[in-house]
């Protein structure tokens, strides 16, 4: 019976206990339901502002259109009093009122936080004072610095009303039953909204808004006053305790529940990304704020030949940096350090086991966790071994292609080679038999005329002696396979070299070879073996491809000029009037192995293009509006590839 009686008596009072609580907890729900409206709002108009952010740094937005654009914003956000431009060259623009605005008439600790959000590039939200009176209310200031390309071109400053806020943000129906302030760490207030009711002191929280660079409380208070004690109905309360008990129990098994299959998930989500971790290649590394290592996965570990624990933790100088790039490695960590970091990939050499180097590939980013704050940076590494095997692989081909080519070149050189010679050796056999025949003459002894014939016929004897020999090392130097060199080349004696051999063929097909070198196009840097090569196929292609057509149209040109569209390079063509390329051709012009003679190997303009491309230029073609093809390719002036070195 006692038990029963306490029970009839506890519960009533249990119930106004609960309701209380209750009535707190939906204080508190809806107090954070409210904060998170406004911050909602605040940021929705950080969009709006940053938009008006970008029309300035992108187009320029100035004058009254600013001012027109601003106070559009004022209009449908009345939150805001006002919203200034202040510019870096210190003009500034606000939107109630026309002409200039000076950095000089904002408030101190205004203009102090302006400087510190231009320093730091992020936007601030000024601390509000308590307003003097009620004809001052309190505001708040945010400022938005402004970068145009990387250089700071000035701020908007958006000054809030906190009454406004809390008028415009706050909803109408939690107005009507609670008194809202603003407020700052020391409880003054900053910004009311009142409502009348007998329950003020009850239910009241305290949460902050949480705005960057400021200390704003939002304080509610509860008009409701506190519960009353319920009437003794036994059977409704002891109904409602085995209703309430059953929800219990059920919303327990629910929790319960969903616990476990959260931790399921939890579980299968880490095992999942272990797996995925320990099966990359790739290697990852974290550096927190300081420089420490923090994590690094398997395929890491395994390029460098450690442990994982004996990576984590590690500070600079670490274990794998190799001496002799131990310089850039703190110049790059420095950077790290600074924010200073570039999203580019960088390669760098690293050592395995502390003693073998290979080169890798390190792409860098800065680690942030949901809050927006950086934690760290990540590191992916990629160990390029392979890949500078393969190049160099590919490089020895391409040389024993060029190699192969200009053999093939020679072949086809040699079969006009004997004939061209017979004719400088036959003058020189015909000069000096005539000059022997002077001086062997017994009967006439040499007067001065003579001499003077004997002398004529032995130089023009020794400059043919000259023209054979020029034309025999041209076509030696010119099989010699050596390595790539680059040096200042004198464009217009390479040219010579080329025309003197291309003409011991298109002399035979009466054809003709000009040049056209520019004054300003003298001298280029590249290999001149190389160079002479492209130039030797694209002239011998042209020569055949005009093997077909009427010998006045025979007509070769090399010319070469300054890049307009480029400064610092020069465009060598070589152009004739043959009978063009097809179609069909035109598809696998440049393909390995494709050639449209049937004695040629098809590798010619291919290894044409890789010699240009391994200049860093470009090899095109187009129709020759006069019939035929034009071929040009570019390379770096000698004075401009000089200048791009130092």
């Amino acid at each position: 019976m006692f038990l029963f009686v306490a029970t009839v008596i506890w519960l009533p009072r249990q119930a106004q206990q609960l309701e209380s609580a209750e009535r707190q907890e939906q204080q508190i729900a809806d107090t954070l339901w409210v904060e998170q409206t406004i911050r909602f709002q605040l940021g929705r108009n950080e969009d709006d502002i940053r938009s008006l952010a970008n029309a300035i740094a992108a187009n320029g937005l100035a004058g009254e259109k600013l001012q027109d654009r601003m106070r559009f914003l004022q209009r449908t956000h009345p939150e805001i009093r006002r919203i200034a431009w202040i510019a870096a060259d210190g003009r500034g623009t606000a939107s109630d009122r026309k002409g200039t605005l000076s950095p000089a008439e904002l408030p101190e600790p205004l203009r102090a936080t302006l400087d510190r959000a231009r320093s730091t590039s992020t936007p601030e939200y000024t601390q509000p004072s308590p307003p003097e009176d009620a004809s001052h209310p309190g505001v708040m200031d945010y400022i938005l610095p402004v970068h145009q390309g990387g250089h700071y071109v000035g701020g908007i400053i958006t000054t809030y009303s906190l009454n406004g806020i809390l008028e415009q943000m706050v909803p109408w129906w939690f107005a009507q039953k609670n008194e809202i302030r603003l407020t700052d760490r020391h409880e003054n207030t900053l910004g009311q909204r009142a409502a009348g009711g007998a329950g003020r002191g009850v239910y009241t929280y305290a949460h902050d808004l949480n705005l960057p660079y400021t200390d704003i409380t939002l304080r509610t208070d509860s008009v409701r006053s506190a519960p009353n004690l319920l009437s003794n109905r036994l059977v409704t309360i002891i109904v409602a305790l085995t209703l309430g008990l059953s929800w219990s129990l059920a919303a327990l098994w629910r929790d319960i529940n969903r616990r476990t299959a959260v931790e399921k998930a939890l579980r299968e989500q880490i095992a999942f990304r272990t797996a995925m971790e320990d099966s990359l290649v790739t290697g990852l590394r974290v550096y927190d704020l300081n420089g420490r290592i923090t994590y690094v996965n398997p395929a890491f570990c395994r390029m460098v030949g450690m442990r994982a624990e004996d990576l984590i933790g590690c500070s600079p100088p670490m274990p794998y940096w190799a001496p002799e790039v131990m310089a850039e490695y703190q110049e790059r960590f420095a950077q790290r350090m600074a924010g200073t970091i570039s999203p580019q990939g960088f390669e760098t050499m690293f050592l395995r086991n502390r003693s073998e180097r290979f080169p890798v590939l390190v792409y860098e980013s800065a680690l942030v966790d949901e809050s927006g704050r950086q934690t760290g940076w990540m590191s992916s590494i990629l160990d390029i071994s392979d890949q500078k095997r393969f190049e160099e692989l590919n490089r020895r081909q391409q040389e024993k292609l060029q190699a192969g080519a200009r053999t093939v070149a020679m072949g086809e050189i040699a079969s006009t080679l004997a004939h061209e010679l017979n004719q400088p050796l036959a003058a020189i056999t015909s000069y000096t038999t005539g000059a022997l025949n002077l001086l062997n003459d017994p009967a006439a002894r040499p007067d001065d005329a003579g001499l003077d014939r004997i002398r004529g016929a032995l130089e023009k004897a020794n400059a043919q002696a000259q023209r054979a020999g020029h034309v025999i090392r041209s076509v030696h130097s010119l099989a010699k396979r050596r390595e790539p060199h680059r040096e200042t080349v004198d464009l217009s004696a390479l040219v010579a070299n080329v025309v003197q051999v291309a003409e011991l063929r298109a002399s035979q097909h009466f054809m003709t070879i000009k040049t056209d070198i520019g004054p300003d196009t003298r001298t280029v840097l590249a290999d001149p073996m190389m160079l002479e090569q492209v130039l030797l196929n694209l002239t011998r292609n042209a020569i055949e491809a005009m093997l077909s057509v009427e010998p006045e149209r025979r007509v070769l040109r090399i010319g070469a000029s300054a890049d307009p569209l480029a400064p610092g390079s020069v465009i060598i063509s070589v152009v004739d009037q043959g009978c063009g390329i097809s179609q069909q051709a035109r598809k696998h012009l440049f393909s390995p192995f494709f050639s449209t003679k049937s004695d040629g190997m098809g590798m010619g303009l291919k290894i044409c293009r890789t010699v240009v491309e391994f200049h860093g230029g470009t090899l095109t073609y187009e129709d020759n509006p006069g019939g035929g093809t034009i071929f040009r390719f570019s390379m770096p002036a000698s004075a401009a590839a000089e200048n791009m070195k130092k």
